[in-house]
């Protein structure tokens, strides 16, 4: 079950947080830039950085070639399941 759901600044907003705690039950985190300008990056914002570069290596997520929106989000749910069974 998941309990928090981080995500970029871009997505702050009272709307999406309700979409979220209504969808899936999860409390909305949003990894601020606050200490960028001290050249620190905060550790939950690293996390969110981190899930990005991993996407990027998977080749079939450059470019969206998909027909459909579903198959699309399985492929990401796909790359990130390998890379948590690559690590664990």
């Amino acid at each position: 079950m998941v309990k928090r759901v981080m995500a970029d600044g871009g997505y702050t907003g009272e709307n999406f947080a309700g979409l979220v705690q209504n969808m899936i039950g999860a409390e909305m985190i949003i990894a601020k830039q606050s200490d960028l300008k001290h050249g620190r990056i905060t550790p939950q914002r690293w996390v969110v950085e981190r899930s990005f570069s991993w996407l990027d290596k998977c080749r079939r997520l450059w470019r969206n070639c998909e027909r459909y929106l579903q198959t699309s989000r399985i492929m990401v749910a796909l790359a990130f399941i390998r890379l948590l069974l690559k690590r664990y």
